[in-house]
């Protein structure tokens, strides 16, 4: 499932598995593998988590 984010597009090709969270590092897991989304600052990580909670 494609997301945008502030105008950075991420994809993710199956719907998700886990999620990890780590301060800035958040890594979404689904079938397809995991992938790293890296924020500069904890609000873009909030936001972006609450983006994949309401998709």
């Amino acid at each position: 499932m494609p997301y945008t984010y502030k105008g950075k597009h991420y994809s993710m090709k199956s719907p998700v598995i886990s999620i990890s969270v780590n301060k800035l590092n958040i890594v979404v897991k689904d079938q397809a593998g995991s992938q790293l989304f890296e924020f500069t600052d904890r609000k873009e990580s909030k936001d972006f988590l609450n983006l994949l909670r309401q998709a």
